[in-house]
């Protein structure tokens, strides 16, 4: 009897039989993008720049007191999108798989590990909230103590996001080459998405080292948000419009002995 060695290609664990294009990954990645978009602007300017006043404990408290319901929602939509970068990560890994499977897995590392500071900054959030909505806390500690602790942890919770924000700004950085190392569009997004990686990392390192960031923080500001937002909206939508079209899925392939 002898023994032949028949290969077998076989769909990758959870893969439904048959091709699968990474459209569907780029797709979930696109609609995450959007998701992402829309909750970042609301969580951010709706919230924290409209109710948090940097250095006035006292009206800060007084405007989370008074706007509780819009504060909460702020708190939801952070947490949607501690959730929604989970998955974005896994899909941008599969998608660029093909591209450099080392270099994805590296790039989705860094923004699991952005997401990871965000969800812990998230904590601080929710502690400001319930610092100033538990009465029985006056029993120990002054309204203005509480009113103090409450801003301490928003301010928390900036700095934690902001040191998770360096992650995601060499996420970006990775993600750009990912980009131009593919070949699936114009290089000129992959270098955009780099550049806002670069700012992203540089604002982190601004506020370590300026102790009078605050005097350039419109300049950061800018910096910051002009390459972002040129190049997350850029991505997104080719993600939604044209990511992964025409290339297929990696797939594992098996060896099976079959006797005959």
């Amino acid at each position: 009897m002898t023994t032949n060695t028949l290969t077998i290609d076989t769909p990758e664990a959870g893969e439904p039989t048959g091709t699968w294009s990474l459209r569907r990954y780029a797709i979930v990645a696109g609609i995450g993008y959007v998701a992402l978009f829309i909750l970042a602007i609301f969580a951010n300017f709706f919230v924290r720049e409209g109710l948090i006043v940097g250095g006035d404990a006292t009206q800060t408290a007084a405007n989370i007191v008074g706007s509780e319901g819009l504060f909460r929602l702020g708190l939801v939509s952070f947490l949607a999108i501690f959730l929604i970068d989970v998955v974005v990560a896994w899909a941008l890994y599969v998608l660029f798989k093909k591209a450099n499977e080392s270099l994805s897995l590296v790039t989705a590392w860094f923004r699991i590990v952005y997401t990871v500071f965000l969800g812990v900054a998230v904590i601080f959030f929710f502690q400001a909230l319930q610092l100033l909505d538990r009465a029985e806390f006056l029993t120990v500690f002054s309204a203005e103590q509480l009113n103090a602790q409450a801003l301490v942890a928003l301010d928390t919770f900036n700095s934690t996001w902001l040191v998770g924000l360096a992650a995601f700004g060499a996420h970006l950085i990775l993600l750009g080459v990912l980009v131009i190392r593919s070949g699936w569009t114009t290089r000129i997004l992959g270098y955009v998405l780099i550049v806002a990686g670069l700012a992203y990392v540089a604002d982190t390192v601004a506020h370590s080292l300026l102790a009078n960031y605050v005097d350039y923080e419109t300049v950061f500001l800018g910096i910051v948000a002009v390459p972002s937002v040129l190049a997350e909206g850029w991505f997104g939508l080719w993600l939604l419009v044209r990511g992964g079209k025409g290339h297929i899925a990696p797939r594992m392939t098996t060896s099976r002995s079959v006797a005959g």
